[in-house]
């Protein structure tokens, strides 16, 4: 069984990372997600290393092995990616030492137990996968029992109520000639058209990757509602300090 880096297990984050739980999830950008992801990947895979400094951490989102697609993003889209992601409580800089380094709040920030976290981090790193391939995938992250514990925390997320933030994973209508159906993470937005499109009404049938695209895009617009109405009382508070003079 692998340790929860303290990043990512409530029980033993520093208090800084104390952040409530969100009411909706702004969509992060495809170099937000690869920079996010990485963070998530190192802390498991070489904790000694972690946090990151710039430089490993632009090696890590560039690296060619079990990353899908390939990326040759520079320094400065990283940084970019970075203060993007701080702002959002998403990762945080490390004080001390000679040269800054970066760690992830993922679980706490998004609200998501050890193993969902995993699974995200997985779908973020490599894009679509089914069940077994995200455990077979999973290994040095987390050692899941078998891959029905893998499907129930998919469908946990799937399921995610409006209250919590909504889904964050999407079941793709099955490939043509595939035994199984892949999971796609929603943290970038709604999967691309043509993940939805790949079925080519094989498996699931054209109607079912319809109605899919429909969910989607429904809860996608539910969403950007809430999201709406959390920066509508962010001013609405802003407003009443400023009137109080605080």
């Amino acid at each position: 069984m692998n340790l929860p880096d303290p990043a990512a297990d409530p029980s033993v984050a520093p208090n800084e990372h104390d952040t409530p739980s969100p009411t909706a999830f702004e969509p992060l950008t495809a170099v937000q997600a690869r920079v996010l992801a990485t963070l998530m990947e190192k802390a498991r895979t070489v904790p000694d290393s972690y946090p990151l400094t710039l430089n490993s951490l632009l090696l890590g989102c560039n690296q060619k092995s079990a990353r899908d697609p390939v990326l040759n993003l520079s320094e400065s889209e990283i940084a970019l990616a970075l203060d993007g992601l701080r702002q959002r409580t998403l990762v945080f800089e490390s004080s001390g030492g000679r040269v800054p380094r970066f760690e992830h709040n993922f679980q706490r920030a998004v609200g998501v137990p050890e193993q969902a976290a995993v699974l995200l981090g997985l779908l973020m790193l490599r894009g679509p996968q089914t069940a077994g391939e995200l455990r077979l995938n999973a290994e040095r992250w987390y050692r899941f029992l078998d891959i029905a514990s893998v499907e129930a925390f998919l469908e946990e997320l799937q399921q995610r109520p409006a209250q919590k933030g909504g889904p964050l994973v999407a079941l793709l209508p099955r490939q043509p000639g595939a035994r199984e159906p892949r999971w796609a993470h929603l943290l970038c937005g709604a999967p691309a058209p043509e993940l939805l499109a790949e079925a080519g009404g094989a498996g699931l049938g054209i109607g079912k990757g319809t109605e899919l695209a429909t969910q989607l895009a429904t809860q996608m617009a539910a969403l950007a509602e809430r999201v709406q109405a959390l920066e509508q009382q962010v001013q609405d508070l802003q407003q009443r300090l400023e009137q109080a003079g605080v």
